[in-house]
């Protein structure tokens, strides 16, 4: 009886510190973190957000852009919708809207630290394919603050 009660109760100790297993850490960044995230509960603004991320793949910024500016004549205040404008504006070569749209996306993005982030990156990849080096390390300096 005591070895079949051993080995139960072994048997349960490996059971239990197995589900205590701990996933390795893998760092995102906060452009993968936001991905991860919906963009609204409204599911009229997630259909215009996901039309607009199909039109970024098939590279048709202008039908994005138009996507998203309707989603946000719904949701005015979604600071996720300004900062994927801003991303498209960025690869259509528009770069002050594209830093103007991520600063408006940090006025409503609130204790939101990976997006506030996310936007300060965008903020230094405009400013940097503008010509504005030191503004775009001040840009990413402020975003590195936000993520540690």
């Amino acid at each position: 009886m005591q070895p079949r009660l051993a080995r139960l109760a072994s048997w349960l100790l490996v059971a239990t510190l197995a589900g205590c297993a701990i996933a390795p850490f893998t760092p995102t960044t906060p452009e993968e973190e936001l991905a991860r995230t919906p963009v609204s509960r409204n599911n009229a603004v997630v259909a215009l957000a996901d039309a607009a991320r199909a039109d970024v793949a098939a590279e048709k910024y202008p039908g994005a852009a138009s996507a998203l500016e309707r989603a946000l004549r719904i949701e005015p205040r979604n600071p996720r919708l300004w900062h994927e404008l801003g991303r498209i504006k960025l690869h259509e070569g528009d770069y002050r809207q594209a830093a103007g749209m991520a600063a408006r996306s940090n006025t409503w993005a609130g204790e939101n630290k990976m997006l506030r982030a996310a936007n300060w990156r965008l903020i230094g990849e405009a400013k940097r394919a503008d010509g504005d080096e030191a503004g775009a390390r001040a840009a990413f300096g402020k975003a590195d603050t936000l993520i540690r």
